[in-house]
């Protein structure tokens, strides 16, 4: 009796779930994914939200950090502080400059390491990562040691040089993925119809790699405007937006502060929603 009730039990054990059972299991994963994402993402974006929030408040002191009643006031006069927006000039022209040119020199860069083979070229590649995995620290304490070394006073243009040093590496591995999928036939055959090197690569290569580009130069942007450590470093008595935050913390926090902030996040999300709509543009067509 007990070997049939044993042989039952296996038996049943053994049948694969119902339908309705597997319908169930998935249910109950995808609510718990869901969950799971959710507070991943309001951990991620609380801070966002909170800064866009104080950008509305009212404080009484010199400290925006307690929530004392609703204004407009902050966003009406947004540049109340002459110091304050000194620093948000400085950060925009370091990062456009910075920028510019080593998007320059990465995107070159990306191009030569995909087309061409040469010895050497491993160590290259591990250099190219080194910038992106270094910390920040050491980095920015190397390039303060090297303009020391040089006799460069710490400034607008040791900051510009550093900037420029580790965004290359970004450009470069950004671009790099767009242009291993690049057919270089294309190349060939507009060679064979006679256009020379410099106009194919603007007429036929640059087109095609100009997402990957601009994606590595909104990113390359991004990252010197909000470089705080390595220009901590190098900046001597030139202050940045982030080295203003920095010191504002121990003085005095406002609001502007966050009223600008709150404007750079805006405009930088109305341009990736003008990329994303002219891409799809693109595309339907």
């Amino acid at each position: 009796m007990t070997t049939q009730a044993g042989a039952a039990v296996a038996t049943a054990a053994q049948q694969p779930p119902t339908p309705k059972t597997v319908k169930a299991r998935r249910n109950w994963g995808d609510l718990l994914l869901r969950v799971v994402a959710g507070l991943v993402l309001l951990y991620l974006f609380l801070p966002i939200f909170v800064i866009i929030l104080f950008s509305f408040n009212n404080p009484s002191g010199k400290f925006n950090y307690s929530w004392q009643g609703f204004t407009l006031n902050n966003w009406a006069h947004p540049f109340k502080y002459p110091p304050l927006t000194e620093a948000l000039k400085l950060s925009l022209n370091v990062a456009a400059v910075s920028t510019a040119v080593a998007l320059v020199l990465g995107t070159l860069v990306a191009i030569a390491l995909v087309r061409q083979r040469w010895r050497g070229q491993g160590a290259v590649d591990t250099f190219l990562v080194l910038p992106l995995t270094a910390p920040e620290v050491v980095m920015g304490a190397a390039l303060l040691t090297l303009f020391l070394d040089l006799g460069w006073a710490a400034g607008y243009t040791t900051i510009l040089l550093s900037h420029i040093a580790f965004e290359v590496s970004f450009i470069a591995m950004t671009v790099r993925a767009r242009v291993r999928g690049f057919d270089w036939t294309l190349e060939d055959a507009s060679l064979d119809l006679g256009a020379g090197p410099a106009r194919t690569f603007f007429k036929v290569t640059l087109p095609l790699i100009v997402p990957g580009i601009i994606a590595a130069a909104m990113l390359s942007f991004a990252l010197s405007l909000d470089d705080f450590i390595i220009t901590y470093f190098v900046s001597g008595s030139t202050v940045t937006y982030p080295l203003y935050v920095n010191a504002a913390v121990k003085a005095a926090v406002p609001p502007q502060i966050n009223v600008l902030a709150t404007a750079i996040l805006l405009i930088s999300l109305a341009l990736l929603a003008i990329g994303t709509l002219y891409r799809r543009k693109r595309i339907d067509v």
